[in-house]
């Protein structure tokens, strides 16, 4: 059946029309609000309020999510919302990276909100359609696409049967079914999830952009902490927006010649330096396997270890110089030079429902390659680019299903679990096919890729109840934290690493801070204070990008010539001003590098105060597993040896010599749990926190938001 036919069978539930109206300097101030229970959408206010608080993308979700949920609500609540919007920023054409999404909701592992970033076209297109923010409640009864037309002035539910679940041919079928010519499919974007968000909690949302030189729809994936999941439970198919007239000055800023100015400068040291720097265009994030590999910090084997011999064979240049196709301005909006969203064309898939078919494979990216890799002992890049393409298609988060197949390996090869639990599949390290049946098993809800798309720490608790697991060798080497999967780099040897992954609000994802090249190989941050400061700056600075629609990689993937002789080199200096201009270029406020940080201190200590509220976000949940830390296990002592023993003797003057590696582990693990203590008692004092977490009532005040419902959340603690 041709997707035409397909279009004839939907059933229209809802239709509103709206005035199409302008952009003024970044902001449409309206957001669209559908209820699915209810068939209802209707347009909402964006109040100067919510854009001085809460400035957008992020600072958007969060209000909203605040005001449609209770302390009680579960994730899978028909309160529950799912938000996304750009920001302020979210659009400009002149400055690389501004394509963003940020999505938020309350997520199926954490009961905590999750904010997750996404590229492609839908952000931009959303907000040119006329709308800051879509905001999503309710549940339908059978699988529904919404579809908004920016120039009609039309939103549609459309109750939709006949289409596909899985994401690389669901985008392709609405691209051509809402598109009006060949030429129109670059004007539309389709936010699809998957068959695994219906049996799974780590299902990822892909937004699409189509690519008119491959004359392909590709995917970029919001996909932390299981948004998808909630997609899929609230039966949403697909959204999809319209918007034929893409350029520069929509947003109608306040001062076009600051956001060129920065743009052009920016897009002459991408030129300059990115093919000696970190080869972006080449091979985008991908161009660090091989970096961590060298430091000791890519995870491999469950995060036993930060290196492996075979780390060669899954190294960026065996991707570059046989899979990703090269010579393609691969950038995932409109301007971007730095052309990071690297493909592999015409892979053979090998296994499951689309073996023998070519596609294209988003990536990999660093994480894939280190999570699906690795981290599970798999050194073979066809296994890292198929699974990494059912992953994208079925909507499976990459980082938790490396992750999570990484502690199932563990527990396989310490004999916590067989194959009688597994159902035959033998998920020792390096075991490919298995993890390959396992992922799709995850798909399809069967078997034990059942139980492991629920994630490590429901797993943890099963093992223990059902298989009688020590419980404190899996907290140790379960590497989730607040219920959220690691991402993939090795913090073991970086304190304020170990502290970024710890101190998150939403669980250990590298997006809040990356220091573990600051501390560890560079020691720029050497004191608890210096610590501290980074892990209240970076994050806070981090925190910004969402809130504006804007990528994080312009801003330290390209490194300009002025940062060798400035004060704060790490900070990147000036790229820090370029942001301070296009924000003010498009907004026509005059703020500076400091208002920066406290537009972002609000939203950071509001999101705080909502995981308080929702019964988490002390100091006993920002405790971490200590394989994050330190060495569990004797064979992971034994394989830093020498590094471990001299750490002993230099740092707490203890002679290892003759010693049994068990005790020698239980005093180096003493005192790096006590080191990592001290940190959090430095974080806390530097953001304005009392001694368990909690925001002090006088830091709400300086920042303006000790509104009573949250003044009322903290209090009881204080």
């Amino acid at each position: 059946m041709n997707v035409k036919e397909m279009l004839k069978e939907h059933k229209l539930l809802a239709e509103f029309r709206y005035e199409l109206g302008q952009i003024e300097r970044g902001y449409t101030n309206r957001s669209l609000y559908v209820n699915l229970s209810e068939h209802r959408i209707e347009s909402k206010p964006v109040t100067e309020m919510m854009k001085e608080k809460f400035i957008g993308g992020k600072g958007f979700g969060l209000w909203y999510l605040w005001n449609a949920v209770t302390s009680e609500t579960k994730w899978n609540d028909p309160e529950n919302e799912i938000i996304i919007s750009s920001g302020p920023l979210g659009g400009i054409t002149q400055y690389p990276g501004a394509g963003k999404s940020l999505v938020v909701t309350l997520s199926p592992l954490t009961g905590l909100v999750i904010d997750s970033n996404v590229g492609g076209y839908f952000g931009p297109l959303l907000k040119f359609s006329g709308w800051d923010a879509l905001e999503i409640q309710g549940k339908a009864d059978k699988d529904v696409i919404i579809f908004i037309d920016g120039n009609e002035g039309t939103v549609r539910i459309e109750e939709t049967p006949l289409e596909a679940t899985d994401s690389h041919i669901l985008g392709e079928q609405l691209t051509e079914m809402y598109a009006e010519s060949e030429e129109d499919k670059r004007n539309i974007s389709v936010v699809t999830a998957g068959s695994a968000g219906d049996h799974t909690l780590i299902g990822l949302l892909n937004f699409t952009f189509y690519d008119v030189r491959r004359k392909a729809v590709r995917l970029k994936q919001a996909g932390r902490g299981g948004i998808g999941t909630v997609f899929r439970d609230k039966k949403i198919k697909a959204l999809v927006v319209r918007f034929r007239g893409v350029k520069g000055d929509l947003n109608h800023p306040a001062d076009i010649s600051k956001i060129n100015k920065a743009g052009i400068k920016l897009h002459k040291e991408i030129n300059k330096f990115d093919a000696v720097q970190n080869r972006m265009r080449q091979i985008g994030t991908a161009n660090i396997i091989e970096v961590m590999n060298e430091y000791d910090l890519l995870p491999v084997h469950n995060y036993k270890f930060g290196s492996h011999p075979d780390a060669d064979k899954i190294a960026s240049n065996v991707f570059v110089e046989k899979y990703i196709t090269q010579g393609l301005p691969d950038g995932c909006w409109y301007g971007c030079s730095l052309s990071c969203a690297k493909a592999a064309d015409k892979f053979e898939i090998k296994t499951g429902p689309y073996k023998g078919q070519l596609v294209t494979v988003d990536g990999p990216e660093y994480e894939n390659a280190a999570g699906l890799g690795a981290n599970c002992g798999i050194f073979d890049p066809e296994y890292i680019l198929e699974s990494n393409f059912y992953c994208d298609t079925y909507g499976i988060d990459t980082i938790s299903f490396g992750t999570i197949t990484a502690f199932v390996m563990e527990c396989y090869e310490s004999g916590i679990i067989n194959k009688e639990i597994t159902g035959g599949l033998a998920l020792y390290f390096g075991n490919a096919d298995a993890a390959m049946e396992l992922l799709h098993q995850m798909a399809r809800g069967e078997g034990f890729g059942k139980i492991a798309g629920q994630g490590i720490r429901r797993m943890k608790k099963l093992f223990i109840e059902q298989y009688g697991a020590d419980p404190d060798f899996l907290q140790d080497i379960g590497m989730e934290q607040k219920g959220l999967e690691y991402s993939e780099y090795l913090p073991k040897e970086s304190l304020a690493q170990q502290g970024g992954y710890g101190l998150t609000n939403k669980g250990p994802q590298h997006d809040e801070a990356w220091l573990i090249f600051m501390d560890m190989v560079n020691n720029q941050i050497p004191t608890f204070e210096d610590k501290a400061e980074a892990l209240h700056y970076f994050p806070m600075f981090r925190t910004w990008f969402g809130l504006n629609g804007l990528c994080k990689l312009p801003w330290n993937d390209i490194i300009p010539e002025s940062n060798a002789t400035a004060d704060e080199p790490a900070k990147i200096p000036e790229h820090v001003q370029n942001y301070v201009d296009i924000f003010n270029g498009v907004t026509g406020k005059n703020i500076d590098k400091e208002e920066l940080i406290l537009q972002s201190e609000r939203v950071y200590n509001f999101q705080r105060v909502f995981n308080i509220r929702m019964g988490h976000g002390k100091r006993e949940d920002d405790k971490i597993p200590y394989r994050s830390a330190g060495p569990v296990t004797v064979e992971e002592y034994e394989s830093r040896q020498e590094r471990y023993d001299r750490q002993l003797i230099e740092l707490l003057n203890y002679n290892p010599e003759g010693k049994a590696t068990e005790e020698k582990i239980k005093v180096l693990r003493k005192y790096r749990e006590e080191q990592y203590e001290k940190l959090v008692d430095a974080v806390y004092k530097r953001r304005g926190w009392t001694n368990n977490g909690i925001p002090k009532l006088e830091t709400l005040q300086k920042l303006g938001i000790d509104f009573p419902e949250v003044v009322e959340v903290v209090k009881p603690y204080l």
